[in-house]
Protein backbone atom coordinates (compact mmCIF):
# COMPACT_ATOMS: atom_id res chain seq x y z
CA UNK A 1 0.00 0.00 0.00
CA UNK A 2 1.56 3.51 -0.93
CA UNK A 3 -0.01 7.08 0.42
CA UNK A 4 0.48 10.18 -1.29
CA UNK A 5 2.70 12.71 1.37
CA UNK A 6 2.70 15.96 1.58
CA UNK A 7 4.98 18.43 -0.16
CA UNK A 8 7.93 19.40 1.74
CA UNK A 9 6.52 22.74 2.32
CA UNK A 10 3.25 21.57 4.29
CA UNK A 11 5.46 18.82 6.78
CA UNK A 12 6.36 19.87 10.03
CA UNK A 13 9.63 17.69 10.23
CA UNK A 14 9.63 18.54 13.90
CA UNK A 15 6.52 17.72 15.09
CA UNK A 16 8.18 15.38 17.52
CA UNK A 17 9.72 17.74 19.36
CA UNK A 18 7.86 18.49 22.21
CA UNK A 19 5.13 16.02 21.04
CA UNK A 20 2.52 14.43 23.63
CA UNK A 21 2.45 10.84 22.58
CA UNK A 22 -0.39 8.33 24.11
CA UNK A 23 0.41 4.95 24.70
CA UNK A 24 -2.05 2.38 23.62
CA UNK A 25 -1.67 -1.55 25.10
CA UNK A 26 -4.05 -2.80 22.46
CA UNK A 27 -5.09 -6.16 24.12
CA UNK A 28 -6.73 -3.78 26.83
CA UNK A 29 -7.50 -0.90 25.00
CA UNK A 30 -11.30 -1.91 23.78
CA UNK A 31 -12.41 -5.11 22.70
CA UNK A 32 -14.75 -5.04 19.37
CA UNK A 33 -15.42 -8.43 18.74
CA UNK A 34 -16.56 -10.05 22.34
CA UNK A 35 -13.47 -12.07 22.95
CA UNK A 36 -11.69 -10.50 25.74
CA UNK A 37 -8.87 -9.16 23.98
CA UNK A 38 -8.76 -5.45 22.76
CA UNK A 39 -8.19 -5.04 19.32
CA UNK A 40 -7.74 -2.57 15.99
CA UNK A 41 -11.26 -1.48 15.85
CA UNK A 42 -11.73 -1.23 19.32
CA UNK A 43 -9.37 1.94 19.24
CA UNK A 44 -10.23 3.22 15.81
CA UNK A 45 -13.40 3.67 17.86
CA UNK A 46 -12.44 4.76 20.79
CA UNK A 47 -9.59 7.24 19.08
CA UNK A 48 -12.22 10.37 19.59
CA UNK A 49 -11.18 10.13 23.30
CA UNK A 50 -7.22 10.59 22.31
CA UNK A 51 -8.09 13.37 19.76
CA UNK A 52 -9.97 14.78 23.01
CA UNK A 53 -7.43 14.77 25.29
CA UNK A 54 -5.33 16.76 22.75
CA UNK A 55 -2.57 14.74 22.51
CA UNK A 56 -0.27 14.69 19.11
CA UNK A 57 0.41 11.18 18.62
CA UNK A 58 -0.28 7.17 19.87
CA UNK A 59 2.17 4.58 20.02
CA UNK A 60 0.69 1.05 20.03
CA UNK A 61 2.56 -1.53 21.32
CA UNK A 62 2.78 -4.25 19.19
CA UNK A 63 0.27 -6.16 17.30
CA UNK A 64 2.07 -8.07 14.86
CA UNK A 65 1.40 -11.97 14.91
CA UNK A 66 2.41 -13.19 17.78
CA UNK A 67 2.06 -17.10 19.89
CA UNK A 68 1.92 -14.45 22.43
CA UNK A 69 4.11 -15.68 24.88
CA UNK A 70 5.12 -12.39 25.65
CA UNK A 71 1.90 -10.87 24.63
CA UNK A 72 3.22 -8.98 21.54
CA UNK A 73 6.73 -8.70 21.95
CA UNK A 74 7.35 -11.88 20.27
CA UNK A 75 6.96 -11.57 16.98
CA UNK A 76 6.91 -14.60 14.53
CA UNK A 77 5.57 -11.99 11.50
CA UNK A 78 6.65 -8.35 11.10
CA UNK A 79 4.52 -7.51 7.93
CA UNK A 80 1.31 -8.78 9.28
CA UNK A 81 -1.66 -8.02 12.17
CA UNK A 82 -2.25 -10.90 14.47
CA UNK A 83 -5.80 -12.69 14.63
CA UNK A 84 -6.79 -11.58 17.78
CA UNK A 85 -6.33 -7.86 16.91
CA UNK A 86 -7.48 -8.16 13.11
CA UNK A 87 -6.03 -7.36 10.20
CA UNK A 88 -4.09 -5.39 8.00
CA UNK A 89 -7.23 -3.55 6.49
CA UNK A 90 -8.70 -2.93 10.68
CA UNK A 91 -4.86 -1.47 10.59
CA UNK A 92 -5.43 0.81 7.86
CA UNK A 93 -8.83 1.80 8.66
CA UNK A 94 -7.87 2.72 12.67
CA UNK A 95 -5.00 4.48 10.63
CA UNK A 96 -6.95 6.56 8.95
CA UNK A 97 -9.94 7.70 11.67
CA UNK A 98 -6.56 8.91 13.55
CA UNK A 99 -5.07 10.50 10.51
CA UNK A 100 -8.46 12.01 10.15
CA UNK A 101 -8.54 13.15 13.76
CA UNK A 102 -5.30 15.02 13.42
CA UNK A 103 -3.46 11.98 15.48
CA UNK A 104 0.10 10.62 14.23
CA UNK A 105 0.50 6.51 14.69
CA UNK A 106 3.65 5.47 16.27
CA UNK A 107 3.82 1.68 16.16
CA UNK A 108 6.17 -0.18 18.35
CA UNK A 109 9.05 -2.40 16.61
CA UNK A 110 10.81 -5.22 18.50
CA UNK A 111 13.95 -5.78 16.61
CA UNK A 112 16.30 -7.65 18.89
CA UNK A 113 14.08 -10.59 19.18
CA UNK A 114 11.94 -12.53 17.37
CA UNK A 115 9.56 -15.55 18.43
CA UNK A 116 11.00 -19.07 18.30
CA UNK A 117 8.10 -19.34 15.46
CA UNK A 118 9.15 -17.11 13.19
CA UNK A 119 9.88 -18.73 10.22
CA UNK A 120 13.79 -17.14 9.93
CA UNK A 121 14.13 -18.74 13.76
CA UNK A 122 12.58 -22.06 12.31
CA UNK A 123 14.54 -22.21 9.33
CA UNK A 124 18.16 -21.24 11.56
CA UNK A 125 17.74 -23.75 14.19
CA UNK A 126 17.10 -26.43 11.06
CA UNK A 127 21.17 -26.79 10.68
CA UNK A 128 24.22 -25.08 11.10
CA UNK A 129 24.16 -24.25 7.19
CA UNK A 130 21.04 -23.27 6.18
CA UNK A 131 20.87 -19.94 4.65
CA UNK A 132 19.47 -18.23 8.01
CA UNK A 133 22.06 -20.17 10.11
CA UNK A 134 23.49 -16.68 10.72
CA UNK A 135 20.65 -14.80 11.04
CA UNK A 136 20.83 -15.90 14.91
CA UNK A 137 23.07 -15.80 18.31
CA UNK A 138 24.24 -19.50 18.05
CA UNK A 139 27.44 -20.56 20.07
CA UNK A 140 28.64 -24.08 21.36
CA UNK A 141 29.07 -25.34 24.83
CA UNK A 142 31.83 -25.04 26.98
CA UNK A 143 33.72 -28.76 27.14
CA UNK A 144 31.84 -29.15 30.09
CA UNK A 145 28.31 -29.14 28.50
CA UNK A 146 27.56 -25.44 30.18
CA UNK A 147 26.61 -22.49 28.64
CA UNK A 148 28.92 -20.11 26.41
CA UNK A 149 29.72 -17.57 28.98
CA UNK A 150 27.97 -15.65 32.31
CA UNK A 151 25.16 -13.31 30.32
CA UNK A 152 21.51 -13.96 32.56
CA UNK A 153 17.88 -13.32 31.05
CA UNK A 154 15.69 -9.94 32.41
CA UNK A 155 13.78 -12.74 32.84
CA UNK A 156 15.42 -14.72 34.49
CA UNK A 157 18.31 -17.37 34.80
CA UNK A 158 21.03 -18.42 32.11
CA UNK A 159 20.32 -16.16 28.53
CA UNK A 160 21.04 -19.28 26.82
CA UNK A 161 19.09 -22.02 25.39
CA UNK A 162 19.95 -25.29 24.45
CA UNK A 163 18.96 -26.65 21.18
CA UNK A 164 18.96 -30.28 20.67
CA UNK A 165 18.83 -29.91 16.77
CA UNK A 166 22.04 -27.62 16.07
CA UNK A 167 23.70 -28.80 19.21
CA UNK A 168 24.66 -25.49 20.44
CA UNK A 169 23.09 -22.43 22.45
CA UNK A 170 20.99 -19.50 21.10
CA UNK A 171 21.29 -16.49 23.01
CA UNK A 172 17.67 -15.02 24.59
CA UNK A 173 17.83 -11.83 26.68
CA UNK A 174 14.12 -12.65 27.26
CA UNK A 175 12.18 -15.44 27.39
CA UNK A 176 13.23 -18.81 25.48
CA UNK A 177 10.71 -18.40 23.05
CA UNK A 178 12.30 -15.00 22.22
CA UNK A 179 15.73 -15.76 20.77
CA UNK A 180 17.77 -12.93 19.87
CA UNK A 181 18.74 -11.79 16.45
CA UNK A 182 22.32 -11.41 14.90
CA UNK A 183 22.42 -7.96 13.64
CA UNK A 184 26.07 -8.44 13.26
CA UNK A 185 25.18 -10.42 9.86
CA UNK A 186 24.35 -7.41 7.58
CA UNK A 187 21.64 -9.84 6.02
CA UNK A 188 19.54 -9.50 9.11
CA UNK A 189 20.29 -5.66 9.08
CA UNK A 190 18.84 -5.67 5.68
CA UNK A 191 15.82 -7.66 6.15
CA UNK A 192 14.89 -5.61 9.38
CA UNK A 193 15.20 -2.15 7.44
CA UNK A 194 12.88 -3.66 5.11
CA UNK A 195 10.56 -4.22 7.72
CA UNK A 196 10.65 -0.96 8.90
CA UNK A 197 10.10 0.17 5.21
CA UNK A 198 6.92 -1.90 4.99
CA UNK A 199 5.46 0.15 7.66
CA UNK A 200 6.46 3.75 6.57
CA UNK A 201 5.17 2.52 3.25
CA UNK A 202 1.64 1.97 4.83
CA UNK A 203 1.27 5.46 6.25
CA UNK A 204 3.07 5.28 10.17
CA UNK A 205 4.26 8.82 11.28
CA UNK A 206 7.19 6.96 13.60
CA UNK A 207 8.20 4.11 15.84
CA UNK A 208 9.00 3.56 19.03
CA UNK A 209 11.76 0.61 19.47
CA UNK A 210 11.99 -2.03 22.01
CA UNK A 211 15.02 -2.07 23.66
CA UNK A 212 17.03 -0.59 21.65
CA UNK A 213 20.29 -0.78 23.42
CA UNK A 214 20.09 -4.87 23.21
CA UNK A 215 20.54 -5.36 19.40
CA UNK A 216 23.91 -6.30 19.43
CA UNK A 217 26.07 -8.75 21.22
CA UNK A 218 30.36 -9.01 22.10
CA UNK A 219 31.39 -11.46 19.34
CA UNK A 220 33.75 -12.79 22.04
CA UNK A 221 31.11 -13.57 24.46
CA UNK A 222 33.53 -12.24 26.94
CA UNK A 223 32.10 -13.09 30.24
CA UNK A 224 30.31 -9.92 31.73
CA UNK A 225 32.09 -8.58 35.05
CA UNK A 226 30.27 -8.43 38.63
CA UNK A 227 28.62 -4.96 39.30
CA UNK A 228 29.69 -3.93 42.68
CA UNK A 229 26.58 -4.23 44.97
CA UNK A 230 26.94 -0.14 46.11
CA UNK A 231 25.85 0.36 41.84
CA UNK A 232 22.99 -1.79 41.58
CA UNK A 233 19.34 -0.53 41.37
CA UNK A 234 16.00 -1.84 40.53
CA UNK A 235 15.49 1.01 37.37
CA UNK A 236 14.91 -1.93 34.99
CA UNK A 237 15.04 -5.01 36.52
CA UNK A 238 13.24 -6.16 39.88
CA UNK A 239 15.27 -6.17 42.97
CA UNK A 240 15.00 -9.92 43.41
CA UNK A 241 16.33 -10.61 40.11
CA UNK A 242 20.31 -11.47 39.87
CA UNK A 243 19.90 -9.97 36.49
CA UNK A 244 20.84 -6.53 38.58
CA UNK A 245 24.49 -8.21 39.82
CA UNK A 246 26.07 -7.76 36.73
CA UNK A 247 28.04 -5.21 34.54
CA UNK A 248 25.96 -5.56 31.41
CA UNK A 249 28.77 -4.54 29.45
CA UNK A 250 29.01 -7.59 26.63
CA UNK A 251 25.31 -8.75 26.27
CA UNK A 252 24.11 -5.15 25.58
CA UNK A 253 25.19 -1.41 24.92
CA UNK A 254 27.64 -2.77 21.85
CA UNK A 255 29.38 0.05 20.24
CA UNK A 256 28.31 -1.49 16.94
CA UNK A 257 24.89 -0.40 17.36
CA UNK A 258 25.90 3.40 16.35
CA UNK A 259 25.96 2.56 12.55
CA UNK A 260 23.32 0.26 12.32
CA UNK A 261 21.03 3.22 13.91
CA UNK A 262 22.61 5.34 11.08
CA UNK A 263 21.34 3.01 8.54
CA UNK A 264 17.46 3.02 10.47
CA UNK A 265 17.73 7.11 10.33
CA UNK A 266 19.05 7.04 6.50
CA UNK A 267 15.56 4.59 5.73
CA UNK A 268 13.57 6.97 7.85
CA UNK A 269 14.99 10.22 6.20
CA UNK A 270 13.94 8.69 2.88
CA UNK A 271 10.09 9.64 3.91
CA UNK A 272 8.56 12.81 5.12
CA UNK A 273 8.51 13.85 9.13
CA UNK A 274 8.79 10.37 10.45
CA UNK A 275 10.29 9.91 14.26
CA UNK A 276 11.70 7.57 16.07
CA UNK A 277 11.74 6.86 19.58
CA UNK A 278 14.35 4.04 21.38
CA UNK A 279 13.86 2.41 24.65
CA UNK A 280 17.05 2.40 26.75
CA UNK A 281 17.43 -0.04 29.26
CA UNK A 282 20.11 -0.46 31.39
CA UNK A 283 20.50 0.39 35.19
CA UNK A 284 24.13 2.26 34.83
CA UNK A 285 24.71 3.48 32.09
CA UNK A 286 21.14 4.86 30.65
CA UNK A 287 21.34 8.24 30.13
CA UNK A 288 25.56 7.85 28.87
CA UNK A 289 23.62 4.99 26.18
CA UNK A 290 20.58 7.78 25.15
CA UNK A 291 23.55 10.55 24.79
CA UNK A 292 25.37 7.98 22.03
CA UNK A 293 22.21 7.28 20.53
CA UNK A 294 20.45 11.20 20.13
CA UNK A 295 24.06 13.03 18.85
CA UNK A 296 24.76 13.88 15.44
CA UNK A 297 21.22 14.18 14.14
CA UNK A 298 21.40 10.66 12.50
CA UNK A 299 20.86 8.63 14.22
CA UNK A 300 17.80 8.53 16.88
CA UNK A 301 15.17 11.62 17.06
CA UNK A 302 14.93 10.63 20.81
CA UNK A 303 15.02 8.11 23.75
CA UNK A 304 13.78 7.28 26.67
CA UNK A 305 16.29 5.96 29.94
CA UNK A 306 14.34 4.56 33.08
CA UNK A 307 14.99 7.18 35.49
CA UNK A 308 11.35 8.26 36.10
CA UNK A 309 10.38 5.02 35.71
CA UNK A 310 12.20 3.54 38.57
CA UNK A 311 10.59 2.98 42.09
CA UNK A 312 12.41 6.25 43.72
CA UNK A 313 9.74 8.75 44.64
CA UNK A 314 10.04 11.96 42.99
CA UNK A 315 11.46 14.81 44.87
CA UNK A 316 12.32 18.58 43.51
CA UNK A 317 16.26 17.48 43.78
CA UNK A 318 15.66 14.38 42.16
CA UNK A 319 13.97 16.11 38.89
CA UNK A 320 16.68 19.02 39.06
CA UNK A 321 19.43 15.65 39.02
CA UNK A 322 17.56 13.73 36.61
CA UNK A 323 17.39 16.99 33.74
CA UNK A 324 20.63 18.12 34.69
CA UNK A 325 22.16 14.62 34.09
CA UNK A 326 20.98 14.31 30.66
CA UNK A 327 21.88 17.78 29.60
CA UNK A 328 25.19 16.85 30.39
CA UNK A 329 24.90 13.54 28.96
CA UNK A 330 23.49 14.47 25.92
CA UNK A 331 24.00 18.01 24.77
CA UNK A 332 22.62 17.27 21.69
CA UNK A 333 19.89 14.48 22.22
CA UNK A 334 16.31 14.93 23.28
CA UNK A 335 14.52 12.96 25.44
CA UNK A 336 11.13 11.51 25.83
CA UNK A 337 10.08 11.58 29.53
CA UNK A 338 7.02 9.00 30.90
CA UNK A 339 6.00 8.17 34.45
CA UNK A 340 4.00 5.31 33.42
CA UNK A 341 4.00 2.44 30.62
CA UNK A 342 3.30 -1.12 30.41
CA UNK A 343 6.85 -2.57 32.26
CA UNK A 344 5.94 -0.31 35.26
CA UNK A 345 3.94 -0.46 38.07
CA UNK A 346 1.68 2.92 37.87
CA UNK A 347 3.15 6.00 39.04
CA UNK A 348 -0.06 7.23 40.87
CA UNK A 349 0.51 3.99 42.87
CA UNK A 350 4.13 3.65 42.80
CA UNK A 351 4.77 7.20 43.98
CA UNK A 352 1.47 8.26 45.53
CA UNK A 353 0.10 4.79 47.31
CA UNK A 354 0.28 6.39 50.68
CA UNK A 355 -0.80 9.73 49.59
CA UNK A 356 -4.63 10.96 51.04
CA UNK A 357 -5.61 13.00 48.11
CA UNK A 358 -4.63 10.62 45.04
CA UNK A 359 -6.65 12.76 42.78
CA UNK A 360 -4.46 16.47 43.45
CA UNK A 361 -1.32 14.21 43.03
CA UNK A 362 -2.27 12.85 39.77
CA UNK A 363 -2.88 16.37 38.53
CA UNK A 364 0.16 17.76 39.66
CA UNK A 365 2.56 14.58 38.50
CA UNK A 366 0.84 15.35 35.13
CA UNK A 367 1.43 18.91 35.24
CA UNK A 368 5.13 18.32 36.35
CA UNK A 369 5.44 15.61 33.63
CA UNK A 370 4.13 17.81 31.03
CA UNK A 371 6.08 21.21 31.25
CA UNK A 372 9.49 19.38 31.49
CA UNK A 373 12.28 19.77 28.55
CA UNK A 374 11.04 16.89 26.00
CA UNK A 375 8.45 15.08 24.66
CA UNK A 376 6.00 13.11 26.85
CA UNK A 377 4.36 9.59 26.66
CA UNK A 378 1.60 9.12 28.89
CA UNK A 379 0.09 5.65 29.11
CA UNK A 380 -3.28 4.86 28.56
CA UNK A 381 -5.14 5.03 31.76
CA UNK A 382 -2.62 7.60 33.27
CA UNK A 383 -5.64 10.29 32.45
CA UNK A 384 -7.97 8.88 34.92
CA UNK A 385 -5.80 8.18 37.64
CA UNK A 386 -5.70 4.42 37.53
CA UNK A 387 -3.74 2.31 40.32
CA UNK A 388 -2.02 -0.30 40.03
CA UNK A 389 -4.26 -3.73 40.52
CA UNK A 390 -3.62 -6.16 42.68
CA UNK A 391 -4.12 -9.32 41.36
CA UNK A 392 -4.61 -12.96 42.39
CA UNK A 393 -1.62 -15.37 41.54
CA UNK A 394 -4.14 -17.41 39.49
CA UNK A 395 -4.99 -14.32 37.47
CA UNK A 396 -1.73 -13.54 36.44
CA UNK A 397 -0.86 -13.65 32.91
CA UNK A 398 2.92 -12.65 32.85
CA UNK A 399 5.48 -15.20 32.68
CA UNK A 400 8.15 -12.36 34.32
CA UNK A 401 5.57 -11.89 37.29
CA UNK A 402 4.77 -15.82 37.30
CA UNK A 403 8.28 -16.55 37.31
CA UNK A 404 9.58 -13.93 40.38
CA UNK A 405 6.34 -13.95 42.04
CA UNK A 406 5.47 -12.71 45.04
CA UNK A 407 8.34 -10.76 45.68
CA UNK A 408 7.56 -9.13 42.10
CA UNK A 409 3.83 -9.58 40.65
CA UNK A 410 4.85 -8.58 37.14
CA UNK A 411 3.60 -6.16 35.00
CA UNK A 412 -0.11 -7.67 34.98
CA UNK A 413 -1.16 -5.12 37.39
CA UNK A 414 -0.51 -1.88 34.90
CA UNK A 415 -2.05 -3.94 31.93
CA UNK A 416 -5.85 -4.05 32.84
CA UNK A 417 -8.45 -3.26 30.68
CA UNK A 418 -8.99 0.27 30.38
CA UNK A 419 -12.13 1.63 31.78
CA UNK A 420 -15.12 3.27 29.98
CA UNK A 421 -18.25 3.29 30.98
CA UNK A 422 -19.13 2.45 34.74
CA UNK A 423 -22.59 1.39 34.49
CA UNK A 424 -21.60 -1.63 31.67
CA UNK A 425 -20.28 -5.08 32.62
CA UNK A 426 -16.49 -5.13 32.50
CA UNK A 427 -16.39 -1.24 32.26
CA UNK A 428 -17.27 -0.87 28.71
CA UNK A 429 -14.24 -2.99 27.55
CA UNK A 430 -15.79 -6.09 26.66
CA UNK A 431 -18.82 -8.14 27.08
CA UNK A 432 -17.24 -11.07 28.09
CA UNK A 433 -14.57 -11.78 30.81
CA UNK A 434 -11.82 -10.00 29.69
CA UNK A 435 -8.08 -11.55 29.43
CA UNK A 436 -7.14 -9.87 32.62
CA UNK A 437 -9.77 -8.82 35.19
CA UNK A 438 -10.91 -5.05 35.72
CA UNK A 439 -10.52 -3.93 39.09
CA UNK A 440 -13.72 -2.56 40.66
CA UNK A 441 -11.85 0.53 41.71
CA UNK A 442 -11.11 1.20 38.33
CA UNK A 443 -14.85 0.85 37.20
CA UNK A 444 -15.25 4.22 40.05
CA UNK A 445 -12.75 5.83 37.87
CA UNK A 446 -14.34 5.33 33.97
CA UNK A 447 -14.28 8.05 31.28
CA UNK A 448 -17.99 8.12 31.90
CA UNK A 449 -18.23 9.15 35.75
CA UNK A 450 -15.38 11.52 34.84
CA UNK A 451 -16.21 13.14 31.58
CA UNK A 452 -17.67 16.90 32.19
CA UNK A 453 -16.81 17.09 35.69
CA UNK A 454 -14.25 19.69 35.90
CA UNK A 455 -12.47 18.58 39.40
CA UNK A 456 -11.73 15.46 37.90
CA UNK A 457 -8.49 14.24 36.68
CA UNK A 458 -9.43 13.58 33.34
CA UNK A 459 -10.70 16.92 32.69
CA UNK A 460 -7.72 18.31 34.23
CA UNK A 461 -5.21 16.26 31.74
CA UNK A 462 -7.50 17.78 29.25
CA UNK A 463 -7.35 21.48 30.28
CA UNK A 464 -3.76 21.02 30.91
CA UNK A 465 -2.81 19.76 27.47
CA UNK A 466 -4.63 22.51 25.92
CA UNK A 467 -3.00 25.13 28.33
CA UNK A 468 0.22 23.44 27.16
CA UNK A 469 -0.44 23.67 23.47
CA UNK A 470 -1.08 27.55 23.81
CA UNK A 471 2.78 28.07 25.17
CA UNK A 472 5.51 26.55 22.55
CA UNK A 473 8.00 27.15 25.52
CA UNK A 474 6.68 24.02 26.64
CA UNK A 475 7.30 21.61 23.74
CA UNK A 476 10.39 23.73 21.95
CA UNK A 477 11.87 25.24 24.74
CA UNK A 478 14.84 25.33 27.28
CA UNK A 479 14.92 24.78 30.78
CA UNK A 480 16.47 26.78 33.90
CA UNK A 481 16.04 25.30 37.74
CA UNK A 482 15.66 28.06 40.70
CA UNK A 483 17.00 27.00 43.87
CA UNK A 484 14.69 24.54 45.14
CA UNK A 485 12.49 25.32 48.40
CA UNK A 486 11.53 22.54 50.22
CA UNK A 487 9.33 21.02 48.55
CA UNK A 488 8.63 23.21 46.11
CA UNK A 489 10.25 22.68 42.63
CA UNK A 490 10.78 25.48 40.33
CA UNK A 491 12.01 25.76 36.92
CA UNK A 492 11.47 28.20 33.59
CA UNK A 493 10.96 27.23 29.87
CA UNK A 494 11.95 29.80 27.76
CA UNK A 495 11.74 29.90 24.01
CA UNK A 496 10.73 32.41 21.18
CA UNK A 497 10.91 35.65 23.74
CA UNK A 498 8.61 33.61 26.09
CA UNK A 499 9.74 33.03 29.61
CA UNK A 500 7.11 31.04 31.42
CA UNK A 501 7.84 30.04 35.27
CA UNK A 502 6.66 26.68 36.95
CA UNK A 503 6.51 26.09 40.32
CA UNK A 504 5.10 22.57 41.95
CA UNK A 505 4.58 22.12 45.61
CA UNK A 506 5.56 17.99 45.94
CA UNK A 507 3.99 17.68 49.00
CA UNK A 508 0.72 17.40 51.17
CA UNK A 509 0.72 20.49 52.67
CA UNK A 510 0.66 24.19 51.51
CA UNK A 511 3.28 25.64 51.00
CA UNK A 512 4.88 29.55 50.55
CA UNK A 513 7.40 30.53 47.87
CA UNK A 514 9.94 33.23 47.12
CA UNK A 515 9.31 34.06 43.17
CA UNK A 516 12.81 34.65 41.36
CA UNK A 517 13.70 38.43 40.67
CA UNK A 518 11.56 39.68 37.52
CA UNK A 519 7.86 41.25 36.46
CA UNK A 520 5.99 37.63 36.80
CA UNK A 521 2.45 38.10 35.67
CA UNK A 522 0.32 34.95 36.51
CA UNK A 523 -1.13 32.44 34.22
CA UNK A 524 -4.33 31.10 33.91
CA UNK A 525 -6.55 28.05 31.95
CA UNK A 526 -4.13 25.59 34.07
CA UNK A 527 -6.36 24.25 36.42
CA UNK A 528 -4.37 25.09 39.52
CA UNK A 529 -5.17 28.16 41.89
CA UNK A 530 -2.23 29.83 44.39
CA UNK A 531 -2.39 32.99 46.01
CA UNK A 532 0.06 35.69 45.74
CA UNK A 533 1.11 38.59 47.86
CA UNK A 534 3.67 40.70 45.93
CA UNK A 535 6.80 38.09 45.28
CA UNK A 536 5.21 35.48 47.63
CA UNK A 537 3.27 32.53 46.57
CA UNK A 538 0.97 30.07 48.56
CA UNK A 539 0.79 26.84 46.89
CA UNK A 540 -1.76 24.47 47.83
CA UNK A 541 -0.85 20.92 49.18
CA UNK A 542 0.27 19.38 45.32
CA UNK A 543 -0.06 22.12 43.69
CA UNK A 544 1.33 24.21 40.69
CA UNK A 545 1.23 27.97 39.73
CA UNK A 546 2.44 29.60 36.16
CA UNK A 547 3.66 32.75 35.08
CA UNK A 548 5.10 34.76 32.54
CA UNK A 549 7.68 36.94 32.42
CA UNK A 550 6.73 40.17 31.38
Amino acid sequence: MSIAFQSASEVDKDWWRGAVIYQIYPRSYQDSNGDGIGDLKGIAARLPHVAALGVDAIWISPFFTSPMRDFGYDVSNYEDVDPIFGSLADFDAMMTEAHRLGTKVMIDLVLSHSSDRHPWFVESRSSKDNPKADWYVWADAKPDGTPPNNWLSIFGGSAWAWDPTRMQYYLHNFLTSQPDMNLHNPEVQDRLLDVVRFWLDRGVDGFRLDTINFYFHDKELRDNPALDPSRRNASTAPAVNPYNFQEHLYDKNRPENLEFLKRFRAVLDEYPAIAAVGEVGDSQRGLEIVGEYTSGGDKMHMCYAFEFLAPDALSPDRVEEVMKDFAVAAPEGWACWAFSNHDVVRHVSRWGNLVADRDAFAKLYAALLLTLRGSVCIYQGEELALTEADLAYQDLQDPYGIQFWPEFKGRDGCRTPMVWDSQVAQGGFSTVKPWLPVPVEHILRAVSVQQGDENSVLEQYRRFLAFRKQHPAFAKGEIAFSEPQGDVLIYARTYAGETILCAFNMSPVEALATLPEGNWQALTGHGFTSNNYGNKIDIPAWGAYFARLA
